[in-house]
C-alpha cells in the first residue's frame, strides 16, 4: 500500500466503490455513498493513489461523467481513458471518497471541506493523473501594475 494511499484514508477517505471493466467501457460500482454530495474523491489503482477531485453533485452524477465523457470535458476524457487503460492491465481501480460531514465553521460561516483540502491534498500528494498546478494556500497573491 502506498505511503500516499495510506494518508488519504488516515485524514478520513472511505472505500466508496470500484470501476469494472465493460463491453461498453468502464462500469462503476458504487456503495451507499453513491448520493454523497459535496465530497473529495480519489481513484486508486492497486492501492496507489492516482487522482484526487472534488464534487458538490451527488458521487453518482460525478462519476457518471468519467464513465461517459462529453466530447468537450477534458479531464473526464482524460481520466476515462486512463481508468479503461488500468482495467485492460488486470489492474483494481478504486473509488474513495471523504463527505463534508458539515461541521466545519469559521466565523459562522460553513466552510466546503472539499473545497478546502483538494489544491493542498494535489501539491502535497502529487497524483499522477492531476495535471494541472493548483494554487498553493501559502502563496500570495500579487497585484498587477496598471500599463
Amino acid at each position: 500500500m502506498s505511503e500516499t494511499f495510506n494518508r488519504i484514508k488516515s485524514i478520513g477517505f472511505t472505500y466508496a466503490g470500484c470501476w469494472k471493466p465493460s463491453d461498453a467501457g468502464p462500469a462503476l460500482e458504487l456503495t451507499d455513498l453513491a448520493t454523497a454530495r459535496n465530497v473529495l474523491y480519489a481513484f486508486v489503482v492497486d492501492e496507489d493513489l492516482m487522482y484526487v477531485g472534488k464534487t458538490i453533485q451527488s458521487l453518482r452524477s460525478r462519476m457518471a461523467g468519467y464513465k461517459t465523457p462529453g466530447l468537450t470535458q477534458s479531464t473526464n476524457i482524460k481520466n476515462h481513458a486512463k481508468i479503461r487503460d488500468a482495467l485492460a492491465e488486470g489492474k483494481r481501480v478504486d473509488l474513495y471518497v471523504l463527505p463534508d460531514n458539515g461541521l466545519l465553521y469559521y466565523g459562522g460561516f460553513h466552510v466546503n471541506l472539499a473545497a478546502g483540502l483538494e489544491d493542498s491534498l494535489v501539491k502535497q500528494l502529487t497524483p499522477a493523473w492531476n495535471g494541472g498546478q493548483k494554487e498553493s494556500p501559502t502563496e500570495t497573491l500579487v497585484p498587477v501594475q496598471p500599463v
